[in-house]
């Protein structure tokens, strides 16, 4: 099984007194992994006991270890945990697993102080991580947990936040916080900042009805409000011109917004000149700086798990794996209302937009709806204010007029990327990655070696290249030619046969290699040419990506083969107005959008169009997931190939073809 833990590695047993151990099974998973084999009774040489930080049954452990003698492992969530809190049943994305105390605890160091006090700290290569996955955090508004709106309004920046927690928790306990403690640290906020308004930010488990906090209605004055919204913590600390804390994460993330916030307790992050503290803590003597902190705190320390391959992984998986579920939840948590929908495809978007609440499917857009409404894109005309839906770049092992589901969808709020007549939400993503940082330039590096070493496409379907004549060699890539991108993107050549000869005409001595478009060559679709004369090689039932690594240039309308060309370094010229011309990166024969002004390299192009663009559904675990996790179930052949009755009925298509409007509904 994969992520299983190395044959013959060392194990331990950990002898556990709390049943959370055994019926949480990530949990349980995680330890696993890390070489821990939870059992019951009393502990021997060698075994460790496992509690669950300063929580109501850790003395049960403590005292048996006391007794015994055994070393205690105490575990913890990680600091970035989950979309929801762990009250809700979703399960941690990491843990914390220390055998010296707990980081919220200062009446001993835990393991996370140690390193922070004597850990070089000093590696290049680590701090540049820290940097950049504390830029990640900010950037998709990634806190411990991560179901936030970041489009909640917020209040005129300029105010002093003071941040409440869930009473009587442990981290609260540790620091000696109680009611008193926190109608002190408000006071100063006040005392401190005369004048300033004050926001107090209501813990997410009190938003959520699970734990009551130490403020609430009665603490709002003229100058004091509540925040009781799901909003993110980074726009919030931007507004902020200072933060008060107990212990609070939210501390810790105020350092890395920039603030260098109050700290009445003795949470991991204070003592370390990072912060203004009002208990002293002698112990912590040494000044870091906000990158050390990071890569102690967020890469050193925890324990993170993937959950689409089973096994620990770094830093930077979990904040792929959370983008890929913030976006999601940030995107389906109203619902949706949906119109345009051919019946064969609605059980697919349920799985991949109704995990929140159940799509409710119409036949127009509702007059008044409190959730957002989606519309295939090709149905979208006269539709006002909708997001339009359609196939991603990475699609399936199959033909979507076959019937195959999709394994990713695009969503635009703005246009969609096959139009060049109006401006998409894709076009201004890739406007923003005109300039990428090295985390980011070296993402998509890598998915860019994962999709050539795998020779993906959009469908993945055909064989080998057939053998082709030497010279100079041209790919002309057919499409269908009633497609959206063709009636929308393309002026003076707009069938295939005038686009062989456009070539043939520019390139009277290379060699043409003609590849019909999928779903004509199934007789799913139009586009058949009676006579492919211009071409030297009809390359029918191919691979394309066979094809691409044979060839020194593309020749094509609209066709997504282009930017397949694009990313394994072959030439490229357009004859419409693809989403991947007018950038600088291709020969632009056809007419493109002036505003297209960015000029971003082929790695910018790859991230906006395959990394921010599209949602990719993973078939094993039913969640949302990375784009990487979609490559990889494509390589395996875990994709979903849709019910037999759907496969019946593409079998059915070929003598219907030209009824496609019907069964096409």
């Amino acid at each position: 099984m994969q992520g299983e833990p190395t044959a013959g590695a060392q194990r331990t047993r950990l002898l556990v007194y709390n049943g959370g151990f055994f019926t949480q099974r990530r949990i349980r998973r995680i330890l696993n992994l890390k070489g821990y084999d939870i059992r019951l009774g009393l502990p021997g040489d060698g075994d460790v006991v496992g509690i669950w930080g300063n929580s109501p049954t850790a003395h049960r452990g403590l005292t048996i270890a006391a007794r015994k003698n055994a070393p205690i492992l105490r575990v913890e969530d990680a600091f970035l945990r989950s979309l929801h809190p762990g009250r809700m049943g979703e399960p941690p994305l990491g843990l914390l697993l220390d055998r010296s105390g707990v980081h919220f605890d200062p009446a001993q160091p835990s393991g996370l102080e140690t390193l922070l006090a004597t850990h070089p700290l000093d590696d290049t290569a680590l701090l540049n991580r820290a940097r950049y996955g504390a830029d990640r955090m900010r950037e998709l508004h990634l806190s411990k947990y991560s179901a936030v709106d970041p489009t909640v309004p917020l209040p005129e920046p300029g105010y002093v936040l003071v941040v409440d927690q869930a009473r009587d928790d442990a981290s609260v306990r540790a620091s000696g916080g109680d009611d008193a403690r926190f109608r002190e640290m408000l006071v100063m906020a006040q005392e401190e900042n005369p004048g300033a308004r004050v926001l107090i930010k209501t813990h997410p488990e009190t938003i959520a009805g699970h734990r009551s906090g130490y403020f609430s209605e009665q603490d709002e004055t003229d100058r004091v409000s509540l925040l009781d919204d799901p909003t993110s913590p980074w726009p919030l600390l931007e507004g902020a011109i200072g933060v008060y804390t107990l212990s609070s994460q939210l501390g810790f993330e105020a350092i890395m917004a920039g603030h260098k916030p109050r700290v009445f307790g003795q949470p991991f992050y204070a003592g370390w000149g990072l912060t203004l503290d009002e208990t002293y803590l002698p112990r912590r003597q040494r000044s870091l700086t906000r990158a050390q902190l990071f890569a102690a705190a967020m890469i050193l320390y925890p324990t993170w798990y993937d959950p689409y391959r089973d096994q620990l992984c770094e830093l930077e998986t979990v904040l792929d794996t959370l983008e890929a579920q913030t976006r999601a939840w940030r995107q389906d948590h109203k619902g949706w209302t949906a119109s345009g929908m051919r019946l064969w495809k609605r059980k697919h978007l349920q799985q991949m937009f109704g995990r929140e609440k159940k799509i409710r499917f119409v036949e127009a857009p509702p007059e008044a709806s409190d959730r957002p409404h989606m519309v295939w894109a090709n149905h979208a005309r006269g539709v006002e204010n909708a997001v339009r839906i359609e196939d991603g770049f990475l699609r399936s092992r199959g033909l979507g007029a076959r019937l195959v589901p999709p394994i990713s969808l695009a969503t635009d709020d703005l246009g969609i990327y096959y139009d060049p007549t109006h401006p998409s939400r894709l076009e201004e993503l890739i406007s923003i990655r005109e300039t990428l940082r090295p985390d980011q330039d070296l993402r998509a590096e890598r998915l860019v070696a994962q999709i050539i070493s795998g020779q993906f496409s959009k469908y993945n379907t055909g064989g080998d290249a057939p053998a082709l004549p030497e010279g100079h060699r041209i790919l002309v890539p057919g499409q269908v030619e009633d497609d959206a991108s063709i009636l929308l993107g393309t002026s003076d050549v707009r069938t295939n046969r005038d686009l062989l000869r456009a070539t043939r005409e520019a390139n009277p001595n290379a060699i043409l290699i003609y590849k019909p478009h999928p779903d004509v060559e199934a007789g799913l679709r139009e586009g058949a040419i009676e006579d492919e004369g211009f071409a030297d090689v009809i390359a029918s039932n191919t691979n394309p990506a066979a094809l691409l690594s044979q060839v020194q240039e593309v020749w094509t309308m609209t066709s997504l083969l282009g930017f397949e060309a694009l990313l394994r370094g072959v030439r490229v010229t357009t004859l419409g107005a693809p989403f991947y011309a007018g950038w600088g990166l291709t020969t632009d024969l056809g007419t493109v959008p002036a505003r297209r002004g960015a000029r971003p390299s082929v790695l910018g192009l790859v991230h906006a169009a395959l990394i921010d663009y599209p949602r990719y559904l993973d078939p094993a675990t039913g969640q949302p997931c990375p784009v990487d996790v979609a490559l990889q179930r494509l390589t395996d052949g875990n994709t979903r190939n849709g019910s037999p009755s759907l496969r019946l009925l593409s079998k059915l298509q070929g003598a219907f073809a030209t009824h496609a409007h019907l069964w096409r509904r």
